[in-house]
């Protein structure tokens, strides 16, 4: 006998941006089976329509290195649905790698305008209505490049370090309005924007990033980010906040050249 999903975000509203595909869709449909109002907001309209047709969510244009699309979000979540309990802040861009002498400053400030411009104006529109409410969860999306360096491109990993440090910077702000701030921070998932990027395949992409991570036996699915970013953006983690929740199977806590380290080598040496 099957028992009743528990709904863990019953009666709660949420905002994603970059909620039509990847980890955002992942999450907007999670969300929705667990009792959540769910608002997507993302700059592919087409895609994003579907996915909330599917769920029963709404759908908003929105470009989150613009104020005024991403305040749109919000209020559109206001109007709906009378409050904001969530915002997920996950709207990503991966550039190509390249040496830092020839990186483009254009390229360079693409990724920061839509990673940290993008968590930066989503955190502060949602605590515009959440601090008045004195309650809500913000999430934003970081990444294992958020504490390492040389698993990303320059900008991405400048972008994902200073996505670590808003969090913990809000959460002590308006940690005294009862809103809580968090990150997430994933090992390599094989999300389209990723493979695209890539240029291969989804499984070639999970078992070549398989060869290099830490915990061995299984592999890393969007489902399983999703998963954390539901316990962050419920109530069984009401006293969590500023936290950078590594969702990398260890990856981040161990230099890797030492895995291959033999001391016999020393010897022979």
């Amino acid at each position: 006998m099957t028992s009743a999903l528990v709904k863990r975000l019953e009666g709660k509203v949420a905002v994603i941006t970059g909620g039509a595909s990847g980890i955002g869709e992942c999450t907007a449909r999670l969300f929705s089976q667990h009792g959540a109002k769910v608002v997507v907001a993302d700059i592919q309209d087409e895609r994003g329509r579907s996915v909330c047709d599917t769920i029963g969510a709404t759908f908003v244009h929105c470009d989150v290195t613009k104020e005024s699309d991403v305040q749109k979000a919000i209020d559109t979540a206001v109007t709906g649905h009378g409050k904001l309990d969530i915002m997920f802040n996950n709207a990503g861009i991966i550039d190509a790698g390249k040496p830092i002498t020839d990186t483009a400053l254009s390229d360079f400030h693409k990724v920061i305008d839509v990673i940290v411009t993008g968590a930066f104006l989503g955190t502060k529109h949602a605590a515009r209505v959440m601090v008045p409410a004195g309650r809500g969860s913000i999430i934003s999306t970081a990444s294992v490049a958020s504490v390492i360096g040389g698993v990303g491109t320059h900008a991405y990993t400048a972008a994902k370090h200073a996505v670590a440090g808003l969090t913990r910077s809000a959460a002590v702000e308006l940690g005294r309005f009862g809103v809580r701030v968090n990150c997430v921070s994933p090992y390599a998932v094989a999300t389209r924007l990723a493979v695209e990027f890539a240029r291969i395949d989804e499984k070639v992409f999970e078992e070549a990033m398989s060869k290099f991570a830490t915990l061995q036996g299984t592999l890393l699915k969007p489902e399983d980010v999703a998963m954390a970013v539901l316990y962050l953006a419920s109530d069984e983690s009401k006293y969590v906040s500023g936290h950078n929740l590594m969702v990398d199977g260890g990856y981040s806590i161990v230099n890797r050249a030492l895995l291959s380290f033999d001391p016999s080598d020393l010897a022979s040496s």
